[in-house]
């Protein structure tokens, strides 16, 4: 273990309000100027983009860190933007590096994929090459994909075996399921993972909560418990409301050794590795990529994108993380 995180409420809430209400946050790797200015530090190979649905996802903010570098050593400008969830924000952004001139490529993951084919469109047609992450739509030239189903199908299912071995099948075991419906990796997580709970024919009640943030998962568990005191089973399809969750867990009296609770999710960020590996840490299922992989197959497309180079999707799945490889996990 790298080290012992203990969040308290209060940390957890203002840290994912003070994410939320900033208008712009730009990633510690390097220069990342409003879209459509000139920083003045452009280099003579011109720019690539990187634009994020919103920067309250720790995950994406570590990806930022790990790209910026990359894509600089590679002669590039790195821009990144946080439309914070707003989709016309977001389209706005991607005007504007269109209209810089120097930008060659723009890798994206929309706040609604179907709503950026225009914008994607005007940017083929200005010689600026769209790149999908994690999900693919109209008029994107290459994507890194993830195997979202696959990945909440596992998650799903491992979750149901905990259920079985634990509970049995006497009675139905109240499961609450911190899913997102709102795009494409969210749905196709969120539904994977209803799908792996049928597939392990575990006797479960899911109550779904539609979250994104830490604060939407510490809220969400909190009603959880006022609703269904005895939920024991916690599964997220993403790291972030899986944290406000757990955090939410340990605020009600839960210890973080619990033998009859149960909490999974996909995408290891570190401080999730670090309870993950407490020694009979309530924290039992984990899937995710390593991160290190996802950044240098997004920074690798951006640059051979920029570079005219011939272009190939590609689809990163997810491992299960265990105490004998959770180190492999963590970002170097």
């Amino acid at each position: 273990m790298r080290r012992s995180i203990r969040l308290t409420a209060a940390v957890v809430l203002a840290s994912a309000l003070a994410l939320t209400g900033c208008t712009s946050l730009a990633p510690t790797t390097g220069p990342a100027p409003d879209p459509g200015s000139d920083s003045g530090d452009s280099s003579a190979k011109g720019a690539v983009a990187l634009s994020f649905a919103g920067l309250d996802i720790q995950v994406w903010n570590t990806l930022l860190d790990k790209i910026g570098p990359k894509v600089e050593d590679a002669g590039y400008e790195f821009l990144s933007d946080d439309p914070q969830w707003d989709l016309q924000t977001q389209i706005s952004d991607w005007e504007s590096w269109i209209a810089r001139g120097d930008v060659k490529a723009i890798m994206g993951y929309p706040v609604q994929s179907d709503s950026m084919v225009t914008v994607t469109q005007q940017a083929q047609q200005a010689g600026v090459q769209v790149l999908g992450y994690a999900s693919e739509w109209e008029g994107t030239s290459a994507a890194v994909l993830i195997d979202n189903r696959t990945d909440g199908i596992n998650l799903g299912e491992a979750m149901g075996e905990w259920v079985n071995e634990k509970y049995g099948a006497d009675q139905a075991v109240p499961v609450a399921l911190l899913g997102y419906w709102d795009t494409d990796l969210g749905r196709e997580r969120s539904e994977g993972i209803v799908e792996g709970l049928k597939k392990a024919e575990a006797n479960v009640s899911v109550t779904e909560h539609s979250v994104i943030s830490l604060d939407d998962g510490y809220k969400a568990a909190q009603n959880q418990l006022a609703a269904v005191p005895d939920t024991k089973v916690w599964i997220s399809m993403g790291p972030d409301p899986a944290v406000g969750a757990y955090q939410a867990l340990l605020d009600s009296g839960v210890a973080a050794n619990d033998p009859d609770v149960a909490v999974g999710s996909i995408d290891a960020t570190d401080e999730i590795l670090d309870i993950f590996t407490e020694k009979d840490s309530i924290w039992r299922v984990l899937f995710s990529p390593r991160l290190d992989d996802l950044a240098d197959e997004m920074a690798a497309l951006l640059v051979a994108s920029a570079s005219g180079e011939e272009l190939k999707t590609s689809t990163l799945g997810s491992e299960r993380v265990t105490a004998d490889n959770a180190d492999t996990f963590y970002v170097e």
